[in-house]
């Protein structure tokens, strides 16, 4: 006979019962029925528990002493959570003043570049913010999509040359080559196949 689990009194078995019928999401709703179970009495050891419920004794013991140390806010699916990320540095507040300082004209410039992002939120937070950082910012709220750069207009240019130039260029691309011969097989004379 397997040992038996103890769980710490975080919650009483009715309220646990509550919580495993009420789980929308599937991962929670077995993890509350393993504590449930353990905590009704009736199937007090891993071994039992693992026969029911399809879960692995390591697994069940891993959850017993999640839920032992950390409580009932332990028994949360962190799949999808992306524990491993950083906290955002700005508050929601601040990142809607910085989405709405983004849809206007930059200060200093025509754009908003990561730079400008960076200086903005350094300002903020009171701290020196990287230009990487900046630059996330400014994509996380969609402000890669900007206005190219209009193409340089060179001021020594005469405006008749440059539409001449525009005109033979299109003439001279569209005039047609003469074809290219086929390249020879350097390996010996050609043969015909039907003259053998």
């Amino acid at each position: 006979m397997g040992r038996r689990m103890r769980l710490e009194p975080h919650l009483e078995v009715d309220e646990l019962e509550r919580r495993y019928r009420a789980a929308k999401e599937p991962h929670e709703r077995s993890w509350w029925q393993i504590l449930w179970l353990l905590a009704k009495g009736q199937t007090a050891t891993a071994a039992a528990v693992a026969e029911s419920t399809g879960y692995s004794r390591y697994w069940i013991g891993q959850l017993v002493r999640r839920y032992n140390t950390a409580g009932p806010q332990a028994m949360h699916n962190r799949q999808d959570t992306h524990a491993h990320r950083p906290a955002l540095l700005l508050s929601p507040e601040q990142l809607a003043e910085l989405a709405e300082a983004v849809r206007g004209p930059a200060p200093e410039g025509e754009y908003w570049l990561g730079r400008r992002v960076a200086a903005w939120m350094s300002h903020k937070l009171g701290r020196p913010i990287s230009v990487y950082l900046g630059w996330a910012y400014l994509v996380r709220l969609d402000g890669k999509r900007r206005k190219p750069r209009p193409r340089p207009r060179h001021v020594l240019a005469d405006p008749e040359q440059q539409a001449a130039c525009k005109k033979t260029s299109a003439h001279s691309s569209r005039r047609l080559r003469p074809p290219s011969p086929t390249p020879r097989s350097s390996s010996g004379p050609s043969m015909s196949i039907g003259s053998a």
